[in-house]
């Protein structure tokens, strides 16, 4: 089961906050969109993504954040199950 939460920030903000969420480690998916509820780019992440696969998406991220104004990360998170004893 996956929880879902968003952020809205402006776009020179951006590359750190996707930054920031993929050093989580808990986060499935990203999602960005416009002010206006179009989608920008949305990308899945899983555990074994390292810098390398990173790089390129990172540099879309960098690109995008300076054409873009005001934008929304919808997050999707990994709900973490409790541990049964």
């Amino acid at each position: 089961m996956a929880t879902k939460e968003s952020f809205s920030l402006h776009g020179e903000n951006l590359l750190k906050k996707v930054k920031e969420l993929i050093a989580e480690g808990n986060v499935r998916k990203i999602t960005i969109t416009d002010k206006s509820g179009k989608e920008l780019m949305s990308f899945p992440l899983t555990i074994g993504v390292v810098g390398v696969i990173l790089a390129p998406i990172l540099a879309a991220v960098g690109a995008l954040a300076a054409l873009v104004g005001e934008c929304t990360i919808t997050v999707e998170r990994e709900e973490e199950t409790p541990k049964q004893e």
